[in-house]
């Protein structure tokens, strides 16, 4: 029997959809970028609003649009070993080596630390990710129950937590925006659109999105068609709630600088804003909005990424993959938040152009007839601009990253992968081969 999931179940998996995306970076990079582009804050929110929504949202459909059971099956598409590779260092990352522990260090820099005075910091924090940590375990071990606490519990209670910061910015606006910083002053766009990248919710799109199609199975959808149409309206109404909240933070970040001045982080911002309209009962506020989000979000990703290990492992069972992937969480997050930020951006930098040019691949995968060396040469070219892009001082790169800058369009501006894939994907096409996908791949 093929059920017609009713719209009330289809908002519910669209705001699970938004609580497991809406985590430790979606709140701290917009209030710090929209300091920084100041009067351009609205084309810096714009760029972010591509990579922080438009781009995750792609990337949930694309998923249900390809018909694959997981990243693994899609990213073999590929070639078996790239899949194996790009989906574990995926994993990996927005797993328990960054957003993870991630999750864990926002919460205590802006929901504990400016609220509790103890001498010794790093032991505090230790105190808070294990305590934090083991909430996620409790909840990872019940995976079965997420979408109910999550998208009915959960997330209404996120919220209106930031509709009340969000209403009280917008009635009451703290000030005129000054001017940009040098580098918004120049390409506030494509440095919104970088600064998405940060929020690793493009990445994590291609594991919530294994999640997202099992609850609506679970709703008793078996039409891949009706499937499709489901995961787009859920996705769009998460897409609607984080553009909503994503403006409304920058929003608040760029007319916040005549009053509380320019600050170090997304988290000092935050602080200081919820301080300035409710005095402390703002960090009351500011600290549940906070855990809410970050856990969540640390809940979907332990949920996913057990799932995926204790498939790849031989003999390694779910259970104890949580556990694992928990206490590599704890160890990294006591790195704190600014050493887990710098070692991710030089991983998301290489990570991120892939994953977007899957996509564009994964949506006009018919038109090329599935022949794999078109996956495959668009993918090897993206990856070479992406890691000397990354790696422009490297002295081996260096000279090729000064030709790059002289010969190739966009690349100073972040993006001189794209046009380069494309013609990757083309010459691909007129290779001949035989070697397509047949319908059976994707099964």
């Amino acid at each position: 029997m093929n059920q017609q999931i009713s719209f009330k179940d289809t908002i519910v998996i669209g705001l699970m959809l938004f609580a497991l995306f809406f985590g430790a970076g979606n709140l701290v990079f917009p209030a710090l970028m929209g300091q920084a582009s100041g009067d351009q804050f609205i084309a810096a929110n714009l760029g972010f609003l591509i990579t922080g929504v438009g781009l995750p949202l792609l990337a949930t459909i694309a998923f249900g649009f390809s018909g694959s059971k997981d990243l693994l099956q899609l990213a073999s598409r590929v070639h078996p070993t790239f899949a194996v590779v790009y989906t574990t260092l995926l994993y990996l990352t927005i797993g328990p080596l960054f957003a993870m522990p991630r999750t864990g260090s926002v919460s205590f820099e802006i929901a504990v630390k400016p609220y509790i005075n103890f001498e010794n910091d790093q032991l505090l924090l230790l105190a808070f990710t294990i305590v934090y940590f083991l909430i996620t375990l409790l909840f990872s071990l019940n995976p079965s129950k997420l979408i109910d606490i999550v998208g009915k519990f959960l997330t209404p209670a996120l919220i209106i937590f930031i509709a009340i910061i969000g209403i009280t910015a917008l009635v009451k606006p703290l000030g005129t925006p000054v001017a940009a910083t040098e580098a918004y002053t120049k390409h506030a766009f494509f440095n919104g659109f970088q600064e998405g990248y940060l929020t690793m919710d493009t990445l994590a799109a291609f594991v919530f999105g294994i999640i997202v199609i099992d609850s609506i199975r679970a709703k008793g959808v078996k039409s891949k068609k009706r499937l499709l149409v489901v995961c787009a309206q859920a996705a769009i109404i998460s897409g609607i709630v984080l553009a909503l909240i994503y403006s409304i933070i920058t929003y608040i970040g760029a007319t916040s600088v005549p009053v509380i001045g320019q600050k170090a982080n997304g988290g000092e911002v935050l602080i200081s804003v919820t301080q300035h309209f409710y005095n402390q009962g703002g960090g009351v506020i500011l600290g549940a909005i906070v855990i809410l989000a970050c856990l969540t979000t640390s809940i979907g990703l332990t949920t996913a990424c057990a799932s995926y290990f204790s498939k790849l492992i031989p003999g390694m069972s779910y259970r104890a993959c949580v556990y694992i992937l928990i206490l590599i969480s704890v160890l990294f997050a006591n790195l704190g938040l600014q050493e887990l930020i710098s070692l991710s951006v030089p991983v998301l930098s290489i990570l991120y152009p892939i994953a977007i040019m899957l996509i564009i691949l994964t949506f006009t995968h018919s038109w090329f007839k599935g022949k794999r060396s078109v996956y495959a040469v668009s993918l090897i070219i993206v990856s070479v601009f992406s890691i000397v892009g990354t790696f422009p001082k490297v002295p081996i790169i260096s000279n090729i990253n000064e030709v790059f800058v002289s010969f190739i369009p966009f690349y100073e501006l972040g993006i001189g992968w794209l046009i380069p894939g494309l013609i990757g994907a083309l010459i691909g096409l007129i290779i001949p081969s035989q070697n397509r996908l047949t319908p059976a791949d994707i099964e």
